[in-house]
């Protein structure tokens, strides 16, 4: 008699154990779960086997080869297309030309097949169908007989409402070679669905046999954790390749060469594949540790399930999991019942995994992270949810609609309950969607939001100032990743979240310690989007010197990049006495930021428009509404450094009095400038709040960045690109002379800027020894170090949320600075290799 093993189906339901191996081949007791059902064929002396395979053919093939190894004979047959069950069996019509047997590949029985095999000779029937009680029929399809075990009936995974009995098809199936006549050739036909109900329907001997003994579908990972559960428990015997130990009172499985101290506790049943180690005070309960693993001192594994090549370091509790192949676990590692480990993941120390979370494969978990729902295409899983005052992430990947929802929970707990939070975003779709989201995690912890819908940053932080709100969100699309949301928090004034305020929300979150508001006490959501623009408006035109511009007009370009600035910064500049040319000064939606390399073409054409219309500056606002970058009259661009030491120059020239105040890394040559006039400077550090907070000093006349972004703080102590546009014009006009030539009127000096490579472990001790470097020279510590060498400085400057070390340096000239660059950016490489 031969045997038809159903081997093709993708696993999709059991994912990610399937992720890099079908189905079948899932490893139980450290034998693939397809073994198993070879060995029961053996058993009743069926060796003649046929195999259907579709999902991954080579891993199976590559395995079994023409089965001289396991006793038996295999002819494999791959359909190349999806047939379905009684289909893909059509495809091995040629082989089957007797009586034979059908069963699933990746099911967990002990079933006495010769009864069947009787049963079906002794009904003389066409079709026989191996049938099995269980308590949850509804995933199954349930199958009545009549007294002569003839079935009378089908029903396909009913609703409990629809549950006539609790028998059910097991996918064990006796069939004669007739069979065939009944199965449509090249189409896609299932047993169940198809060719049992079309046998039923033309009355032939179509046979039910209820056995007895252990059958389970592993289907899904809490099935195949449980088919464990009963092997432990004796429900069912597989064979175990792993000898037993002749243990009084311990039922242990050691393979060979295992190293296994004797300082170790066991309990219950326990396998230890070949070439594993396990050290001392490990404390081991009803657990398969696959080949080639290493247990370290002070584990703790209750009923879980190790894969081959896993690394566990010393004091890990995992309970009830699954580790897949290639996995590392740090030490004190936490995991919870249910927890699924994909191949070829690392889990960082300390790091603590929430009760059934799945985690797909190549992922990276960093040290001390909470891993509270499903990691599945991101590649890491972060510690800390803020950098600064933003939580960033691949939108609908790893902030998911369902994630911010328990960020805006996590949010509103912190806050009041009967509260307002204002919220705001950009013109893209995606920021939308999440945005919603958020506000209803907000709703629930009984936080009300004022909704400014699609606003610019700047408009909301404005309106923060004024009382009403606690706090303020923006989502907008990141401008480094397309790909990317960024979610902003500010507080009560305006400014972005302290550290303080992000780690309170980030204990919430990873606690899952919410506030849920009872049911009659939800927050209200309203729509305040034209009062608020109608507030910016006015006291911007205050904050602004009208005068100038309205006896001498301004004209001036100005590229919107789509978003909702332009509705409200052309009317402004209008109001100002200007002439305002807008290039995409519509919302588009669907566009979203641009590449790059797209705004360096967008630049040229906003050059050459300015050139050839006579404009006295053009301006490129960027998508966040905070940053600009400026071209003057000539069509020349001053982007990043370049138009911090203009903006400084404009204020100096248009009378402005008072302190700048700028990064540690911008160059000196501001500095100069302004004591020329009787000004001064303070240095902060590069973060935005620290800028910000400088801001908020009465002398402060102006903030800026190294990137493009300017803040006022006589209107505003926020980045506001439109202001800083109307600002630079105002000033230019008060001073009587061309951008340009304020341009040209600037000492240069020769200023460059590279990062290098550095893990995150390694950057505290590569500060240590550029402090230890520095001991000898004048140097400050506002921000990284900052050696000076006269008037020249070098700058080393390890980078908050990325694996880098900035290097910054200024000199004469270009060589020497290019030489200062190098001599650290050499020293820096250096320390590297001495800390590693």
């Amino acid at each position: 008699m031969k045997a038809v093993i159903m081997a093709g189906g993708f696993g999709t339901r059991i994912q990610p154990l399937t992720s890099s191996i079908p189905k079948p081949m899932i490893p139980l007791l450290n034998r693939p779960i397809m073994l198993h059902i070879v060995e029961l064929l053996k058993k009743y002396e069926i060796t003649d086997l046929v195999m259907l395979l579709y999902h991954q053919p080579a891993v199976i093939k590559n395995f079994f080869r023409d089965g001289t190894d396991f006793g038996v004979r295999i002819t494999y047959v791959t359909p190349l297309q999806d047939m379905g069950t009684a289909g893909a069996v059509k495809c091995a019509e040629k082989y089957l030309d007797e009586r034979f047997i059908v069963i699933s590949g990746d099911l967990l029985t002990d079933f006495n097949l010769q009864k069947v095999i009787d049963f079906h000779d002794e009904k003389k029937a066409l079709a026989t169908i191996t049938l099995t009680s269980v308590k949850d029929p509804l995933q199954f399809g349930v199958v009545v007989t009549d007294k002569e075990k003839r079935i009378s009936q089908f029903l396909e995974k009913p609703g409990w409402g629809e549950v006539i009995s609790d028998t059910i098809n097991t996918g064990i199936y006796v069939l004669e070679p007739e069979i065939f006549s009944h199965i449509p050739a090249e189409e896609n036909y299932d047993f169940s669905q198809d060719l049992f109900p079309k046998l039923l329907e033309k009355q032939q001997p179509l046979f039910g046999y209820t056995a007895k003994g252990y059958w389970r579908d592993i289907g899904n990972t809490d099935s195949y954790r449980e088919a464990h559960h009963d092997i432990f428990k004796g429900k069912v015997n597989v064979r175990i390749d792993e000898p037993k130990q002749d243990l009084v009172g311990k039922d242990l499985r050691l393979g060979s060469d295992v190293n296994l101290d004797e300082h170790v506790t066991l309990e219950g049943t326990v396998v230890i594949g070949d070439n594993s180690q396990v050290f001392e005070s490990a404390h081991i309960k009803d657990t398969v540790i696959g080949r080639n693993c290493t247990i370290e001192a002070g584990v703790r594994l209750s009923r879980c399930v190790i894969w081959d090549n896993v690394y566990v370091k010393r004091g890990a509790k995992l309970n009830d999991s699954v580790l897949c192949g290639n996995v590392r676990v740090g030490h004190g590692v936490v995991m919870e019942e249910g927890v699924i480990v994909a191949d070829d993941t690392s889990i960082g120390e300390e790091s603590y995994i929430k009760r059934d979370v799945k985690i797909w494969p190549r992922k990276v978990i960093e040290a001390g992270a909470t891993v509270t729902g499903n990691l599945i295409w991101g590649e890491k899983w972060k510690k800390a949810l803020f950098e600064g005052a933003l939580i960033k992430g691949l939108t609908n990947m790893e902030l998911t609609p369902e994630f911010v929802a328990k960020l805006g929970c996590a949010y509103g707990t912190t806050l009041p309950k009967g509260s307002f939070v204002l919220s705001g975003r950009d013109a893209y779709r995606s920021c939308r969607m999440l945005k919603r989201s958020f506000i209803g995690g907000l709703l629930s912890s009984g936080v009300n939001v004022r909704d400014l819908t699609m606003v610019p940053m700047p408009v909301l932080r404005y309106k923060l100032r004024s009382f009403g709100e606690v706090g303020g969100i923006q989502f907008r699309q990141a401008l480094d990743d397309p790909a990317s949301t960024e979610i902003i928090f500010l507080d009560g004034d305006g400014l972005d979240f302290s550290s303080s305020m992000g780690k309170n929300v980030e204990r919430i979150f990873f606690k899952e310690n919410f506030r849920r508001a009872h049911h009659t006490e939800p927050g209200a959501l309203t729509e305040i989007p034209q009062q608020v623009m109608d507030f910016y408006r006015e006291g911007f035109l205050n904050a602004i010197g009208k005068t100038p511009l309205q006896k001498k007009a301004f004209k001036v370009v100005i590229d919107f990049n789509h978003s909702p600035a332009s509705q409200l910064l052309p009317g402004i500049l209008t109001q100002m006495g200007c002439e305002v040319i807008s290039l995409n000064a519509y919302v588009d939606e669907e566009r979203g930021v641009k590449a790059l390399s797209d705004r360096d073409q967008s630049l040229s054409q906003l050059s050459k428009i300015v050139a050839t219309l006579e404009a006295n500056a053009g301006f490129w606002l960027d998508p966040t509404v905070e940053g600009i970058i400026m071209v003057d009259e000539t069509g020349t661009v001053h982007g990043e450094a370049d138009i911090l030491l203009l903006m400084v120059g404009l204020a100096l020239k248009a009378g402005e009095k008072g302190v700048f105040a700028i990064p540690v890394s911008a160059p000196s040559a501001i500095e100069r400038m302004a004591q020329e006039r009787g000004c001064a400077v303070t240095r902060t550090k590069s973060a935005d709040r620290s800028m910000i907070e400088a801001a908020l000093s009465s002398e402060v006349v102006l903030t800026g960045s190294m990137d493009g972004r300017f803040a006022f703080p006589r209107f505003q102590a926020a980045f506001d690109g439109m202001f800083a546009i109307a600002k630079a014009i105002e000033m230019a006009a008060r001073s009587g002379a061309s951008i340009s030539a304020t341009a040209a009127g600037i000492p240069r000096r020769a200023f460059l800027q590279t990062r290098v490579p550095c893990v995150w472990d390694m950057k505290g001790g590569i500060m240590r020894k550029m402090s230890e470097d520095s001991l000898d020279k004048e140097a400050s510590f506002i921000d990284g170090i900052k050696v000076h060498f006269g008037e020249d400085w070098a700058l080393v400057l390890p980078d908050q949320y990325q694996p880098h070390v900035h290097i910054v340096a200024e000199a004469r000239d270009p060589k020497a600075a290019q030489k200062l660059l190098t001599e650290y950016q050499k020293k820096v490489e250096q320390w590297k290799k001495e800390l590693s």
